[in-house]
């Protein structure tokens, strides 16, 4: 048996069990009174045996009650669903009180009625579907002569059974209700329904249908002029021959004329009032409440009545809505009335209900792990919640398979948060999420070399690439870039995975070349009390603040934010700082102090950190080479490359080969540095890294040129490759040698006014980024070159 069979047989039950019981009790009570008659008086037996004849009498009256209680109900469930007009008694439509706007909606309903035997007009719950469909059946009242037939599937609060809804439908219209609510009966008594509706011109309204279920017995209705209005949820969409009409929330103008009409029909009249439709405030309300006309209406009627000002309800929303949750906020009257007026939101299940209020945390898009996290329930859950949420027009879908709370509703689900979630229980939200985004954050980053990318440089490799952080970086900047000082008031527990993850986050900044993004997450993390606190975390945001500016060409500035990392570290932790102050310090032409911080963080770094030391030998081996020192640059750059090689890291053996070019031509020993470049050359077409295969393309090309000028056209190839994957980024001392050399190959392929153009934007450039070895050697050519033919 189905469950709304079972479910209509339990009055019966109850009142059998309640007679059964009186009988049973009577007969305790007698056989009680028998044994106690040898001990008791004569008068004390007659007292019991009067009682055993009065438990029985309530025992058959209680069951005759409730016998005749749910006939009342069966009978009233059956008609009272049914607007009967109050002369005729013919079944009509309700009135659309209330209805304010929205008539080209309607319209749009009845000219969808014409072609279509069923429509169906949804949306999420209380957004006004009832109105909408009740006015479009009230715009087309002449249209259908024979009768408009209204019937409310969710009266009393409850959802009505498919069996409830036929049986209501059959007393209506005078035919045979279901026998059961087996499939067979409930198809019998629809097709009863459609004979008795078919050749006449009848419009059935079925209000609030919460479940296809309800009325997939009804369909499809008859082919001929009989016509089904529906009203209810999205899920009337996917039925077959049923034409959906997706009724949104009102417009903005909508919105304020509901609250604004509520207002005067309250029954208060408030002559000083200001007119809402010209308040401000009043727009800024109804957006708050996300539109929804239950909440606007009784927001706008409460309004009047007790005569708040629109500024201090306004206040009052907003303070609920954009107040941090970590931080306690009293919950006013206004938003208490607000979250009582979201019947959709009562109407979820208690999990769903939660996960929305929890998706409210954030403020884009979570992929499904994160809000398994954020939930702390299993994936399988997690996706049964996401698809109701879905349906009710709770959460919309973004790229990347992610859900966020949709926009509108995006104030409304925080005052919910808010109302029933304490803060303790929001603080630990807020801490899961973001110890989940850090662990997977510091995932991505463990391929990286124990130096990590801080301390690249354009002789160093660069990081890699990670689409993680490309798909994420709206959740990950919403979560560790809050303003400067903001920080202080997240909670202890929050600020720790904060932290972690602001570390891995600027990984991926400094590999996107984001610098404004990165330098703000620095000095956020400044502002941070735990740094002040802990004096090797200021030394690492120092030490991220001398890269940025070092990397937008101050170098003074990155050697004093870089000093102050090395002072606020300690020993081992004044590596990377190290190794970027000496860079910083070679960018300055200061090649001995360069080369004595870049020997300490050599010095510095641990034993068992092997690709700590490569790095340091391949900045030290660059330092020695601009100082003149070739065959100690020669030792350390080889050093660097064999242990990049055996470390497996690709980026950091290129680099090391790019610099053993130079080194090898400036030592005359070309073999070797053909060799170099060539290899160097097949590392970088492994990996995806334009900066520093640019600098390979012009070591290459310049070897080349000094080595074997006949091949000028080979090296003129390659410094033109290196040309186009700088040009659109970053001007430097590396475009102004590139444009040196690739003059030289232009010269020796005779070629000189093309030679003479390429040494001129040569020494602009040189003298723009302050490289004056760059700038003299263009002037030296251009001194010695014949001046430019005259045509």
């Amino acid at each position: 048996m189905t469950g709304p069979a079972r479910s209509t047989r339990r009055p019966r039950l109850l009142s059998v069990l309640l007679a059964l019981g009186g009988v049973l009790g009577a007969g305790v009570s007698a056989l009680l009174g028998n044994i106690t008659g040898n001990l008791l008086s004569e008068l004390s037996v007659t007292a019991l045996g009067s009682a055993s004849l009065g438990v029985a009498a309530l025992g058959v009256a209680a069951s005759f009650l409730v016998e005749w209680r749910r006939r009342q109900r069966a009978e009233r469930s059956a008609t009272d669903h049914a607007v009967t007009s109050a002369t005729s008694g013919a079944p009509t439509l309700p009135r659309s009180d209330g209805f304010t706007g929205r008539r080209g909606q309607a319209e749009a309903v009845v000219e969808l009625l014409d072609p279509k035997h069923a429509v169906a007009v949804v949306g999420r719950r209380a957004v006004g579907t009832s109105w909408c469909a009740i006015q479009a059946a009230n715009l087309c009242r002449s249209e259908f002569p024979d009768g408009q037939y209204y019937l409310d599937l969710r009266r009393g609060g409850r959802a009505r059974s498919p069996r409830e809804v036929l049986t209501a439908l059959a007393r209506v219209l005078g035919t045979a209700p279901p026998r059961s609510g087996r499939a067979d009966d409930l198809a019998d008594a629809a097709d009863a329904l459609r004979g008795q509706v078919d050749g006449r011109r009848v419009l059935l309204v079925l209000d609030n249908v919460d479940s296809p279920a309800q009325v997939r017995a009804l369909l499809p209705p008859t082919t001929r002029i009989c016509r089904l209005l529906l009203a209810g949820t999205g899920r009337l969409a996917a039925l077959n021959g049923v034409a959906a009409y997706w009724l949104a929330e009102p417009e903005p103008d909508d919105a304020v004329e509901m609250f604004a009409v509520a207002g005067t029909t309250g029954g208060v009249h408030r002559p000083q009032r200001a007119d809402p439709r010209r308040d401000p405030d009043v727009r800024t309300i109804v957006e708050l409440c996300g539109y929804q006309p239950r909440a606007v209406t009784e927001l706008g009627r409460r309004t009047t009545t007790y005569g708040w000002r629109h500024a201090d309800v306004r206040h009052a929303l907003r303070r609920a809505a954009d107040t941090p949750p970590h931080q306690r906020v009293d919950v006013s009257p206004v938003t208490e009335l607000v979250v009582a007026q979201d019947t959709a939101y009562h109407a979820l299940g208690g999990e769903a209900r939660r996960l929305w209020r929890l998706l409210s945390l954030s403020p884009v898009p979570l992929d499904r792990p994160t809000i398994a996290a954020l939930a702390r329930r299993r994936p399988d859950r997690v996706a049964a919640l996401l698809d109701e949420l879905a349906d009710g027009a709770f959460v919309t879908g973004a790229s990347g398979d992610r859900y966020e709370v949709r926009p509108l509703l995006a104030p409304y689900a925080r005052m919910h948060l808010r109302e029933a979630v304490p803060v303790r229980r929001r603080v630990n939200a807020q801490a899961r999420l973001t110890r989940h985004l850090a662990r997977r954050a510091e995932r991505q980053v463990t391929g990286l070399t124990a130096a990590g990318p801080l301390e690249t440089d354009p002789r160093l490799p660069a990081d890699d690439p990670y689409d993680w952080f490309t798909l994420h970086q709206d959740l990950l900047l919403a979560v560790v870039k809050v303003p400067a000082g903001a920080v202080r008031a997240l909670p202890r527990r929050v600020r720790g995975w904060w932290f972690r993850l602001a570390v891995a986050s600027c990984g991926w900044l400094a590999h996107a070349e984001r610098r404004d993004e990165w330098e703000d997450l620095c000095r956020t993390v400044l502002s941070n009390p735990t740094a002040q606190q802990r004096p090797e975390i200021a030394g690492w945001a120092h030490n991220q603040l001398g890269v940025v500016l070092r990397r937008r060409h101050d170098p003074y500035g990155a050697m004093a934010e870089l000093s102050l990392a090395v002072a606020g570290q300690g020993r081992r932790g004044t590596a990377q700082a190290r190794m970027n102050l000496g860079l910083a310090l070679l960018d300055l032409g200061r090649l001995d102090e360069a080369v004595a911080h870049l020997e300490l963080s050599r010095r510095h770094r641990a034993g068992g950190d092997r690709a700590g030391q490569a790095l340091s030998d391949l900045g030290l081996g660059a330092a020695r080479l601009a100082r003149g020192d070739r065959e100690a640059a020669h030792d350390l750059l080889v050093r660097a490359a064999n242990a990049f090689r055996s470390l497996g890291d690709s980026r950091g053996y290129a680099a090391a080969l790019t610099n053993l070019v130079l080194v090898h031509a400036a030592m005359g020993e070309y073999l070797d540095a053909a060799q170099a470049w060539r290899a160097a050359l097949r590392e970088y077409e492994t990996i995806g890294d334009p900066t520093n295969r640019a600098a390979a393309l012009l070591n290459a090309g310049a070897a080349l040129l000094g080595t074997a000028p006949g091949q000028a056209d080979q090296a003129a190839e390659w410094l033109a490759e290196s040309l186009r994957l700088r040009e659109g980024g970053r001007v430097d001392a590396g475009l102004g040698r590139t444009l040196l050399h690739l003059g030289d190959a232009e010269a020796a392929r005779q070629r000189p006014e093309t030679a003479r153009r390429r040494w001129i934007d040569a020494a602009a450039v040189c003298e723009s980024v302050g490289d004056e070895d760059g700038q003299r050697a263009a002037d030296d050519r251009l001194a010695s070159a014949p001046g430019p033919t005259s045509g």
